[in-house]
């Protein structure tokens, strides 16, 4: 049994030894006896095997961590996003080396709703163009700029997850009509208990007032939205991303948006994240854009580091966490012997 259970951080967590991001909560893991938290020297794209010696657990931000990443993980139980997304993690190579994938289910469903429900608020009022009105000193303008409110009109949901039915629950006494699902994981059973209609992908893009993107980064979803899916939307419509870049085909929206043959947009994520130029979509009235931050709150961060935390604290007391990627990893009998070797007396 081993007697400190050593937790990692990714190296962007601090700079130059002060958190980054100070609500991110890790009072969890300092207040359980038995475990230490260790930051990595220094910041890499990609986790290198050396940074993980010595450690039990990391807790990842951004760096990939790969099946190179993992080469000497012998002493490593789990690897913790700081977040819900694991499209830079090789998740075939953590079960192959014995190591638990755990992300920060649940705590980004909240922020991120409330961030989409602003989203369809500002987009159907014109609110960015507005204010741009009174900062010109363009008052009488305004009659051109008439709005619509979010009664009578249709959601659809590509990806009913977490974050996809907490939007569902935030909009309800807004009069909207029932909500479009898009979504090849759910089923009738649960559908009809969210009060939701399941639809194919085609048939949502052609209804919706407001199609926004709830789903995962995979083979599957890439460009799972391009021209054809846009050529299907309302001239009135607006799309909303807050998932990943690369869900939406980038070339296909601003055709879309220049043309107007959408309404608008809302766009949290992009390809080649971080963007540190100014973006194609910043020429064009009808967009609103955000660094992969729209969701951002002091209570984010707070449950996401509560979360990433506990996920650990439970693994190094040898119980399963709730929020595991590759659970099948606890059928494995090399998985078992190191977990029983790693955890903590308690």
């Amino acid at each position: 049994m081993s007697k400190v259970f050593r937790v990692a951080l990714t190296g962007d967590s601090f700079k130059e030894g002060v958190p980054v991001y100070p609500d991110f909560d890790l009072s969890l893991l300092k207040g359980t006896a038995g475990i230490e938290v260790i930051p990595f020297e220094e910041h890499r794209p990609e986790i290198e095997p050396e940074q993980l010696d010595g450690a039990q657990a990391v807790i990842v931000l951004t760096p990939a961590v790969t099946r190179a990443s993992l080469a000497r993980s012998e002493d490593l139980l789990v690897v913790s996003r700081f977040g819900v997304g694991f499209e830079k993690v090789d998740v075939a190579a953590c079960t192959e080396a014995d190591v638990v994938l755990c992300t920060a289910v649940g705590a980004v469903d909240r922020p991120v709703a409330e961030a989409t429900v602003g989203w369809m608020i500002a987009l159907s009022h014109n609110m960015r163009v507005k204010d741009r009105l009174v900062r010109e000193g363009r008052w009488n303008d305004r009659s051109g700029l008439m709005g619509s409110e979010l009664r009578g009109r249709t959601l659809g949901v590509v990806g009913l997850g977490g974050i996809g039915r907490m939007l569902m629950k935030l909009l309800q006494g807004f009069g909207m009509n029932r909500p479009l699902v898009f979504d090849p994981f759910l089923d009738t059973g649960t559908a009809s208990e969210l009060g939701v209609e399941m639809v194919e992908l085609n048939e949502l893009m052609e209804k919706a007032d407001f199609v926004s993107v709830h789903c995962p980064l995979n083979d599957q979803t890439l460009n799972l939205v391009s021209h054809h899916e846009l050529s299907l939307m309302k001239q009135t419509a607006y799309l909303i991303n807050t998932a990943r870049g690369g869900i939406i085909n980038e070339d296909a929206l601003f055709v879309a948006l220049s043309s107007n043959q959408i309404a608008g947009a809302a766009l949290d994520c992009f390809v080649g994240e971080p963007i540190t130029s100014p973006h194609r979509f910043g020429e064009l009235d009808n967009v609103i854009l955000a660094p992969h931050s729209i969701a951002w709150t002091h209570e984010l961060f707070r449950d996401i580091g509560s979360v990433a935390s506990q996920s650990v604290i439970d693994l190094a007391q040898g119980r399963r966490p709730r929020s595991a990627i590759n659970p099948e990893i606890f059928d494995k009998s090399s998985f078992q012997e190191k977990w029983d070797r790693l955890k903590l007396s308690v």
